[in-house]
């Protein structure tokens, strides 16, 4: 796990740069023996920037980096010359990036699209030069304002994976599988549990140029919300799945109850998940005849459209995705 290239939280130090100050100049020329006050403003301090890119999916570049530091803005200069603000620092995070304050929890901005760019941490203002405090009462002003202090900061970012469906399971009910037969993507497969460790996203084609994107994340267990298994560290990456796809194998032993259990910890761990478009799949529909599956239809819940498939023989699955589109744009 510690090695894994899937990294979907990172802490750092934020530190923006402070403002430059004014300067205390007056103008010098020959010829202007009384030029009065010209000391320009000094330069903005640097921001810290969060910026979405879609080419990346994990937050793995931001690992190491504990301290992101802007640069400070230059001081004034005579003849009225502004100083030069401070270089942002521009962080590119994936889209579906959470930034919280570490120390309040509070949600300071959201990244949901390519080249969206939210200042997370802004930089001090140039100080006034002496040029502004001129008047008739005071022609010499021999003062300047100082620039304004950076902001440091503890900065939490949370990486929640955008995705139309996630597919919740148990370990070893096939959703890596289904993954894997419907798209690209090459997630790890076995005969054990908790083969997948990190969630894996696919883009799923549709009749013609249309797709919709799909996630697999690591088997729920029960007690899951307690910590047990992998816990709840990867239930994040379904908050934002458009509909639920629930997997439960053929040879379970009580699909329903199966079904009760992922329920129940999804509404342990945030009620709203429940208010999500759900379906559900009986995987591995290859081992049972038209009758069992008749008859096991019958023990399935009523208030979710239910589909049997295989990933393996592909049975079903062209109806899956016709499903899972009706359920995505109706």
């Amino acid at each position: 796990m510690a090695d894994s290239n899937f990294i979907d939280y990172v802490k750092f130090c934020s530190r923006s740069g402070a403002g430059g100050s004014g300067s205390v100049h007056f103008r010098r020329e020959k010829h202007v023996p009384k030029g009065g006050p010209d000391g320009g403003d000094g330069g903005r301090g640097g921001h810290i920037i969060l910026r979405g890119n879609a080419q990346h999916w994990t937050l793995l570049h931001l690992k190491y980096k504990k301290h992101v530091i802007a640069d400070n803005g230059k001081g004034g200069e005579g003849g009225r010359r502004k100083g030069a603000d401070g270089s942002d620092m521009v962080l590119d995070v994936p889209l579906g990036t959470l930034a919280k304050d570490a120390e309040t929890g509070e949600i300071r901005c959201e990244i949901t699209e390519d080249g969206q760019e939210v200042i997370l941490t802004r930089g001090g203002r140039g100080g006034l030069g002496n040029d502004h405090f001129k008047s008739a009462t005071n022609q010499a002003p021999h003062y300047a304002q100082p620039g304004e202090e950076g902001i440091e900061e503890w900065i939490i970012l949370e990486l929640k994976l955008l995705a139309d469906v996630g597919l919740v399971g148990f370990p070893n009910a096939g959703k890596s599988t289904l993954l894997s037969a419907v798209s690209a993507a090459k997630p790890e497969i076995g005969d054990y549990p908790f083969t997948t460790l990190v969630p894996n996203l696919g883009v799923v084609g549709y009749r013609g140029d249309k797709s919709f994107v799909m996630a697999d994340i690591p088997g729920i267990i029960e007690g899951a919300a307690e910590g047990r298994g992998l816990g709840i560290r990867f239930l994040r990456h379904i908050e934002r799945n458009s509909i639920l796809l629930f997997m439960v194998p053929a040879d379970a032993k009580d699909i329903k109850k199966e079904y009760g259990i992922l329920i129940n910890e999804l509404k342990q761990y945030n009620p709203e998940l429940l208010d999500k478009k759900r379906l559900l799949a009986i995987s591995k529909a290859d081992m049972l005849d038209e009758e069992l599956m008749a008859e096991m239809q019958k023990e399935l819940p009523d208030n979710i459209p239910s589909i049997f498939i295989s990933s393996v023989s592909q049975y079903n699955l062209d109806k899956l995705k016709d499903l899972i589109w009706q359920s995505i744009n109706y």
